[in-house]
């Protein structure tokens, strides 16, 4: 599949959004700090830049509207639907940190809850398409609310670093949810890259019963939107390197950092560590969300000689 930035910035910025939010709904981090207050801001910042971003992919982004509609059967129009609703509870949150300095649990559990289930919606979207054999698994929604908590998490080590805390907490919760989300995201690719195709050739002409079927000539001369869209493709060398590069940059960067900085108390040192492991992660995921499409398959390949 063609990895579109627009689509690559969509889940990165929204993912780590949704998931900084989700946190500070906990209410892990003192509300009335002032690196808190700007945290609850850049989460919504983040968020709609996100979705802002998703709509540029659009033939005609002026008509993103639309997709509400279907929320009964369209995992896309759900995690539209639920996007716009969480705003609502989101920004009760900040506006009680930023302007009252304080935390109302109810609201934040319910802003945590409609966060991560937000993000469930949008890995859906790709999980339950059938056609595209790599992404439809459990272990694709999996991995997004993985890497949504650790992302929250991360910053949140930050948020509390840079409002002069020495709790070591917050870091440890993001080392595990790091390790767990990475670790999920090792199974996905092991099983990517062992699985046997369901979608052939063969089963896509139904000519199987008679020998190996191969392309005599495309179905077109010109490219088109699927061959564009549909039929990128990325050598299986480069994608292991690239894999470990996200697994190093997103995973054991950001949790050697965080333990220097979960150990080393409040001060220069753990807010530096923690701002280099929210820039490595945030790399690590830009990478790993480029893998997600780029190696993704879609069965009308088979049509074009994939």
């Amino acid at each position: 599949m063609h990895p579109a930035p627009s689509i690559i910035i969509f889940t990165t910025l929204s993912g780590m959004g949704y998931g900084l939010a989700a946190i500070l709904g906990l209410g892990l981090l003192d509300p009335g700090a002032v690196a808190t207050k700007v945290a609850h801001v850049l989460a919504l910042a983040m968020i709609a830049g996100g979705l802002l971003s998703s709509t540029l992919h659009l033939g005609n982004p002026q008509r993103a509207w639309r997709a509400l509609s279907q929320w009964r059967s369209s995992w896309l129009s759900r995690e539209g639907v639920m996007a716009i609703a969480t705003f609502a509870p989101l920004t009760v949150s900040a506006w009680l940190s930023v302007i009252e300095g304080r935390y109302l649990p109810p609201v934040g559990f319910l802003g945590a809850a409609m966060c991560l289930a937000t993000v469930y919606c949008t890995a859906m979207i790709y999980a339950s398409l059938r056609a595209v054999q790599a992404w439809n698994t459990q272990l694709t929604p999996l991995c997004y609310l993985l890497f949504a908590v650790a992302g929250g998490l991360v910053i949140s080590a930050l948020v509390g670093y840079a409002s002069g805390g020495d709790g070591i907490l917050v870091p440890l919760l993001a080392i595990a949810a790091s390790i767990a989300a990475w670790g999920a995201k090792r199974t996905w690719w092991t099983r990517l890259r062992t699985m046997a195709p369901l979608s052939t050739p063969e089963s896509a002409t139904g000519l199987g019963s008679i020998g190996r079927v191969r392309l005599f000539e495309r179905p077109h001369v010109n490219d088109n939107y699927l061959t564009r869209e549909m039929g990128f493709k990325v050598v299986r060398k480069h994608a292991v390197k690239l894999s470990n590069l996200a697994m190093i940059a997103g995973g054991a960067v950001p949790t050697v950092l965080l333990a220097i900085a979960a150990f080393s108390g409040a001060g220069a040192v753990a807010t530096v560590a923690s701002a280099l492991a929210v820039a490595s992660y945030a790399l690590g995921i830009v990478v790993e969300r480029w893998l997600f499409f780029a190696e993704a398959r879609h069965a009308v390949t088979n049509f074009y000689g994939g």
